[in-house]
């Protein structure tokens, strides 16, 4: 018996996860007050916290100076070429990967404390966790129109600093506390026989939640200057999506059912979680003029840029005027998602059907939170 086994056998797996936790916190922490230039200024501000900062401020870029961040609007290239510490909304490399670690990690402790639960072995559940998928992304949106409602000289509903909590991937933490403590909360109210199942009511809750972000989202579009509701966006996005993702469907349930064996409509909506992003990233980079909306978004996600620029390269010019250069990234989404479908099997789901059940909802969930926020963003005209 090892170490960690002896460790495990004394205190508990999750025992341990929590004292890891607490000993990553310290010494992140302690380094970050023993090493403040190279530790904070230029490794977690200048990856991790900058980028949110300058986002939440709206600005272009922000520099880390003696006085602390600043935000720029303007000079951000003469700033990097001065060899200022600068941080950029959006994501690089190294923070991408840092998150990828980070949300493998949590996944871990969140599997613990469902299995102390007793719960999540029951596929439904993963149904009710949808709409709380959508409701990261409509919140993002919401903090994208502070930026538009400040620049109209208007108030905002959520002003800097809570305007963080609502800025990836600050959000992706700030969802999983509102959906724990739902769940939570009707767990308990199932066992005290006031619902009838706990993940009815959780998935109610979240419905509720969407709906009214949605309509403050609309309210704003339909009453104020800084957003325009332009619902073909919507409309597109959701029809183009639905079809492609119900297409393979079909394709593999008719012609590779080995594909769908495992996961059922779960795989069909994991499926769609990632068509929503792949088409409405295809929208906002190449058709939003065919559409007549007059907005211009860019690719904030390395692995799409570098789709973007590759079909540039490669693609003929005649070729891209006509149907754009971010398509390729549709059919990396969707081919990615049919593979993930096709490795849950009936082997997988039945031997760890509370880690499988998981590990579904976290891959559905970096696709349809990402992709609803990309759809009502252009759908507001914020």
């Amino acid at each position: 018996m090892n170490t960690y086994e002896r460790l495990s056998e004394k205190y508990g797996v999750a025992r341990l996860w929590v004292a890891s936790f607490v000993a990553i916190v310290v010494a992140i922490a302690g380094a970050a007050v023993a090493m403040p230039t190279r530790v904070w200024d230029r490794f977690l501000w200048h990856y991790f916290w900058g980028p949110v900062y300058a986002d939440a401020k709206a600005a272009s870029c922000a520099v880390m100076t003696d006085g602390g961040p600043q935000p720029l609007y303007q000079g951000c290239s003469a700033a990097i070429e001065r060899g200022d510490i600068v941080a950029e909304p959006g994501y690089t490399i190294v923070s991408e990967i840092g998150y990828m670690l980070i949300l493998v990690y949590m996944l871990v402790g969140v599997y613990l404390l469902l299995e102390r639960l007793d719960i999540a072995e029951d596929p439904n559940l993963y149904f009710a966790f949808v709409p709380f998928m959508l409701l990261g992304g409509a919140l993002r949106v919401v903090e994208d129109g502070t930026d538009r409602a400040v620049e109209a000289g208007v108030t905002p509903l959520v002003e800097y600093p809570l305007s963080s909590l609502i800025i990836s991937p600050v959000i992706y933490g700030v969802v999983f506390v509102m959906t724990l403590v739902s769940l939570l909360a009707c767990l308990e109210l199932d066992r005290r026989g006031v619902v009838g199942s706990y993940y009815r009511a959780t998935a109610g809750v979240g419905v509720a939640l969407v709906a009214a972000t949605m309509a403050y989202l609309t309210m704003g579009a339909l009453t104020t200057d800084y957003s325009t509701l332009y619902l073909s966006v919507l409309v597109s996005t959701v029809g183009i999506a639905s079809v492609l993702s119900y297409a393979l469907y079909w394709l593999f349930e008719n012609y590779a059912p080995a594909v769908n064996s495992g996961t059922g409509y779960i795989g069909l909506l994991v499926i769609w979680g990632h068509a929503i992003d792949g088409v409405a990233n295809v929208i906002l980079a190449d058709w939003l003029d065919a559409l007549s909306v007059p907005l211009t978004y860019y690719p904030k996600h390395p692995a799409n840029a570098f789709i973007i620029s590759t079909t540039e390269a490669l693609q003929p010019a005649g070729i891209s005027a006509a149907i754009g250069t971010s398509w390729p990234f549709l059919f990396v989404k969707l081919a990615v998602a049919s593979l993930v479908v096709w490795l849950f099997n009936d082997e997988f789901l039945n031997e760890s059907p509370r880690y499988a059940l998981l590990l579904l909802i976290a891959v559905t969930a970096v696709g349809l939170g990402p992709g609803t926020r990309d759809m009502l963003r252009a759908t507001f005209g914020i």
